[in-house]
């Protein structure tokens, strides 16, 4: 026992618990009045999620006290457990705000999609970590890929395309055990793409894509490494029917509400006037967190101080927008901090990755990492505006018992893991 206490990172436990404690401070914040009635009073949202964190130490306590072992032997009937658990939700789920993913049990809901991260990272470690898997070879890869995207697919269609989207963060997983860089080039290429006929218009891009591709044709060619005209040919003509694609999905597949949220993301809207329409319905959120956020200053208002956070000018600002309360109450200086907590903690989680002496730890470290980069990056850009509104929570900070439970178990079974790794060969 006092081998294990000493061997487990108590840097990473102490981040944990800034960021959860940190978290919960702000969420007492928005939900604060004058009528003050108390810290345990479950009618609050705070006095659930305090109620959620202690539920999540006994999290802790299971996590850490089952083997190591059964994380690795077992996770591919936990990550079957979960595609069920999935997919019952379109039998038994209970529909919330226009989506199905939740199950009702008594006066509780649990939202499965949090802890099918922790169970798909669980899979793929295992699966990749096996000595007959090999990442070059094509059929493994599907499975890989299948292993990712199949909870992914049940998730888009609850509808919560925002939690289906972190399962990306999984390939940067795979590039660290040997994929290819090229398939993460595709996947930068397509968003360059993407983004880029939105803006410019598909004519544009298709002769910028040509002269480019002229220009490396006889820059290589001069150096003599000349490249196939095949491969440019083949290049160009992908780019074009990208880009097409890309026009015909906006117009005719996109909904209004979809157009006008990239329209605001990337100003596609010309007219002054149009844009701050667009900004203060579609985008009314995302204008309220910024207004929020910039109210704030250097230093921001103070605790219980937030004018608009008191005025409940941003909707859902104890979930998905929670940050904006930190920046206008606690200002620059206070946002600043949650990012280095949240940077130093997963940059602690890949160091600890990085010493593993078992492949299935490491990988299963680089997927906790990967996850909570995703999500601390999505969210806070979200909340700021630099990205399209997307609803995923910022991790052991937004309101949310299946979040902050779903994410405790995430990073204390890797902790686990770390613990064990002197035994593990």
């Amino acid at each position: 026992m006092n081998n294990f206490i000493k061997s487990i990172d108590w840097f990473s436990i102490l981040l944990y618990a800034c960021l959860v404690f940190i978290g919960w401070i702000n969420i007492y914040s928005t939900t604060y009045s004058s009528d003050h009635q108390g810290l345990m009073n479950l009618d609050t949202f705070h006095g659930k999620q305090l109620m959620f964190i202690i539920v999540s130490f006994l999290t802790i306590i299971i996590s850490l006290a089952i083997e190591t072992k059964f994380y690795e032997r077992f996770s591919s009937v936990i990550y079957l457990a979960t595609i069920l658990s999935l997919a019952g939700l379109f039998l038994f789920g209970k529909n919330i705000n226009g989506a199905t993913s939740w199950y009702a049990i008594g006066g509780m809901t649990l939202q499965p999609s949090e802890f099918a991260k922790a169970a798909t990272a669980l899979a793929l470690a295992n699966f990749v970590s096996d000595i007959q898997t090999d990442l070059n070879n094509f059929k493994d890869l599907l499975k890989a890929f299948a292993i990712i995207c199949l909870p992914a697919l049940l998730i888009i269609p609850q509808p919560d395309p925002g939690s289906a989207l972190v399962y990306l963060a999984f390939f940067f997983v795979l590039y660290r055990e040997g994929l290819s860089a090229n398939y993460l080039l595709v996947g930068v290429f397509g968003a360059i793409v993407f983004i880029s006929t939105l803006l410019i218009g598909t004519l544009w891009v298709s002769l910028i894509t040509i002269v480019i591709l002229i220009l490396w044709y006889f820059i290589t060619k001069r150096r003599k490494r000349k490249i196939s005209v095949f491969r440019l040919v083949t290049i160009t003509i992908v780019t074009i029917a990208v880009s097409y694609s890309v026009s015909f999905i906006y117009d005719h597949v996109f909904e209004q509400r979809h157009r006008d949220r990239f329209s605001l993301w990337l100003r596609l809207e010309h007219n002054p006037a149009e844009l701050d329409h667009i900004r203060k319905t579609i985008g009314y959120n995302t204008y309220q967190s910024e207004s929020a956020i910039g109210s704030g200053g250097f230093s921001g208002k103070g605790f219980l101080e937030g004018t608009r956070t008191k005025g409940n000018f941003v909707p859902e600002q104890h979930t998905d927008y929670i940050f904006s309360t930190v920046g206008e109450e606690w200002g620059f200086m206070g946002s600043g901090l949650v990012v280095l907590l949240f940077a130093a903690l997963v940059l602690r989680v890949i160091f600890l990755a990085e010493r593993q002496k078992s492949s299935f730890s490491r990988i299963y470290g680089y997927s906790v990492a990967s996850i909570l980069f995703f999500h601390f990056a999505i969210n806070i850009g979200m909340v700021i505006g630099l990205l399209p509104t997307i609803g995923i929570p910022l991790p052991f900070f937004s309101y949310g018992g299946s979040g902050l439970l779903g994410f405790t178990m995430l990073l204390f079974i890797f902790l686990k893991l770390d613990a064990n790794r002197i035994n593990e060969w």
